[in-house]
């Protein structure tokens, strides 16, 4: 723990990066590998990979941001996401699974040091894990919040029902909104395993099956008596730091259906009478098509390096004491992941597409599960619709409207309408 001083003086607990990226890699690439071996079967079969998620919580990947003092890993946004992109293109529904986690993980960082922020850093390094959903059931809306907040006793007790709860068969804890009864927006922490908490597994989309995003219900349940925090005050780039979350496992996907393409692709033995070479791994055209879809990874992989760079710089100026909101690094965020949003739904879309082109009708095996990589992708890029990030980035670029203030602070980065 830091020093007494320390602890009242200090804007927040971030810390400049300290992590390296070897080092990192190292650690990580050979659970992403072993992760990956055991992707096909979930998908196929629907299996929750309570065991694959538990072994990245202990290898500290729930803790890469918590600085290397407080028992985490010390890395920058850069180096989180870039690992989260390698780790979606190992299995994009476990990647999702962090999204929630690491959030609330930020929010802390982000907070100034206080007694609830030093309890919540122990309950990570002991390996606690974080899911839960904001998004209102049965169509409510954050301007209409149902889910209310109630204290009588000295304890604080939730009632309400959410979707879109992602994580949140495999957590600990679960981030709650409500409105207590002033009417004021809290997220409150609830103990998972506790009476009055109920999770449905009722996800119905056709990708991102096993990332524990079906309902939750709540009906008086106790919230933590550290876990009750103003909804204004929460991290002010939260909603780019969602989003960032979906763009580098969109980025991992792209990568995937890629590597998997050719993969097929090498071990194809015939090709079709209008093809430009007997062995289909030698015809140009087949060859054209690889070819371009990996200038797309390349370019979705640039364009989430060069967004969370701009992300990092938010926090640094955060750590440096800035008043963020308003901000030129937010709004430079803003514009960034916007921009990124574009190029990174474009080229995973069209490479979990495309890539079939260069494949003959084996490439559509069900044995070869080719079709989760776009169920993937689509699902991800239908969470923040990216028609609504182009009008305000021409707005932007037109006019000088600010889109950072047009990010609503509840939105959760878009989970889903």
């Amino acid at each position: 723990m830091p020093a007494a001083q320390d602890a009242r003086t200090a804007v927040s607990w971030l810390s400049p990066p300290t992590a390296v990226d070897a080092e990192l890699s190292d650690r990580f690439r050979p659970l992403f590998a072993q992760i990956k071996e055991g992707n096909r079967d979930r998908e196929r079969e629907r299996i929750f990979a309570h065991e694959q998620v538990r072994w990245l919580i202990d290898a500290g990947f729930s803790r890469l941001r918590i600085p290397e003092r407080q028992g985490g890993s010390g890395a920058s946004l850069q180096q989180a996401f870039r690992l989260l992109a390698e780790l979606g293109a190992a299995d994009a529904n476990i990647a999702h699974v962090f999204r929630n986690h690491w959030a609330f993980v930020e929010d802390r960082l982000y907070s100034p040091p206080d007694e609830a922020g030093e309890v919540w850093l122990e309950r990570f390094r002991a390996g606690d894990f974080v899911g839960g959903g904001w998004t209102e059931a049965n169509g409510g809306k954050f301007s209409d919040m149902r889910t209310r907040l109630s204290t009588r006793e000295g304890a604080t007790y939730i009632t309400g029902a959410k979707f879109y709860a992602t994580g949140s068969l495999y957590a600990d804890w679960l981030d709650v909104i409500g409105v207590d009864e002033s009417g004021t927006a809290l997220t409150a922490l609830v103990r998972r395993d506790q009476p009055g908490v109920e999770l449905i597994d009722d996800w119905p989309g056709f990708g991102q099956r096993t990332t524990a995003s079906g309902s939750a219900r709540y009906d008086q349940a106790e919230v933590d008596r550290f876990g009750l925090f103003p909804a204004a005050e929460r991290f002010p780039y939260q909603g780019l730091f969602y989003q960032t979350s979906l763009l580098a496992i969109l980025a991992g996907i792209a990568r995937a259906a890629w590597s998997e393409g050719i993969e097929a692709l090498q071990q194809r033995r015939r090709n079709y009478p209008l093809g430009l070479d007997e062995v289909p791994a030698r015809d140009a055209q087949l060859l054209q098509v690889i070819g371009r879809l990996g200038a797309q990874v390349f370019q979705a992989e640039a364009a989430l390096q060069a967004q969370t760079a701009a992300l990092d710089e938010v926090a640094e100026a955060r750590r440096a004491g800035a008043d963020v909101r308003g901000g030129e690094a937010l709004r430079t965020a803003t514009v960034r992941t916007a921009e990124a949003q574009l190029v990174i739904i474009d080229a995973a879309l069209a490479v979990t597409n495309e890539v079939f082109d260069a494949l003959g009708a084996s490439g559509t095996s069900e044995a070869v599960l080719l079709d989760r990589h776009w169920r993937n992708a689509r699902t991800l890029a239908s969470h923040n619709p990216r028609i609504y990030k182009e009008r305000v980035l021409g707005d932007w670029y037109v006019n000088g409207t600010d889109p950072s203030v047009r990010e609503d602070p509840f939105s959760g980065g878009g989970q889903g309408v």
